[in-house]
């Protein structure tokens, strides 16, 4: 079983016991969390695929297995001959999702 999912605003490509992240979810380490907003599910083999208008009423199981942050990206702005350059950094939040279950 395949299916697409939208967490946050994002789609994703989900699988039985597949491993996903996604950006950071109020949720607690361990807790079961229900992904209502399935978009699209198929058969593994590409057969029987349901396309919802836009979900298709099924919903998914998934475990919480961690936060963490992401690698971090650094942003330099500078103009030549005026003495100005400036630098940022930031480290984007991420949940671990592991799909338990279709429902």
């Amino acid at each position: 079983m395949i299916a697409v999912v939208e967490i946050a605003g994002k789609q994703y490509k989900v699988a039985p016991q597949s491993k996903i992240q996604v950006d950071l979810l109020e949720a607690e380490v361990g807790n079961s969390i229900t992904i209502d907003k399935v978009l699209l599910k198929s058969a593994d083999d590409g057969s029987n695929c349901i396309v919802g208008q836009p979900y298709t009423g099924d919903s998914l199981k998934a475990k919480v297995l961690e936060h963490i942050k992401g690698d971090k990206v650094t942003v330099f702005k500078f103009r030549a001959k005026k003495r100005y350059a400036k630098t940022q950094g930031h480290r984007q939040n991420y949940t671990i999702l592991e799909v338990e279950s279709f429902t």
